[in-house]
């Protein structure tokens, strides 16, 4: 394998990636061999440290149902007051897509590395993930909502006092061919100093 070798025809991966809603998605997910990959480049990213301040919870199948189950009952116990609409919408959020990863943040004080910079980790690895998935011809979407937030879903996942869930990021095929939306324009986001772009002001 070579090292950061140039692969200029790979930047159409990055500029064609976007996001596609679970309810645009169908089967198949990624099988075995894909998900190994998607998850192998999510432990490439950015790590100041070496110190692997993130982890991942695989739910396919009768796992989403046993997670959907956790996430239900969590949240009629946590929200008591609840509508059937609210408690429509977490009886089936673990099962939106065909495969669900949970990624969860969670830093180390092992080496004096900020929390922050141990939290960007774990969003490069979440936006490796989708970047892997796209590669391999896959779609996915990052989300979290409340079950990111919630107490009982952190203790099923055996998550420590200091670690949270970063997001819940699901897989699958489109149904359809996605559409493009609206992307930000460079010059209204970007500074350029000492280059060409910042002379022409």
């Amino acid at each position: 394998m070579s090292l950061n070798k140039a692969r200029p025809e790979a930047i159409d991966v990055l500029l064609t990636r976007r996001s596609v809603k679970t309810r645009d998605m169908i089967a198949p997910g990624p099988d075995a061999p894909a998900l190994a990959r998607i998850l192998e480049a999510a432990m490439r990213v950015p790590d100041h440290g070496k110190l692997t301040p993130w982890r991942f919870f695989v739910f396919e199948g009768e796992g989403q149902e046993a997670l959907s189950a956790i996430i239900i009952r969590a949240f009629q116990q946590e929200n008591p007051d609840c509508t059937s609409a609210q408690l429509a919408k977490m009886e089936g959020f673990a099962r939106q897509a065909p495969l669900l990863v949970v990624l969860a943040s969670c830093p180390s004080d092992a080496k004096p590395i900020a929390l922050w910079e141990q939290q960007l980790s774990a969003g490069a690895s979440a936006m490796a993930m989708l970047m892997a998935a796209h590669m391999l011809g896959y779609v996915g979407q990052w989300l979290t909502d409340w079950p990111a937030y919630s107490p009982a879903v952190h203790s099923h996942l055996g998550l420590g006092s200091g670690d949270r869930i970063a997001g819940f990021l699901f897989f699958g095929s489109a149904a359809a061919q996605p559409t493009e939306r609206p992307r930000p324009n460079i010059a209204d986001l970007v500074r350029f100093f000492g280059t060409e772009a910042d002379e022409g002001e």
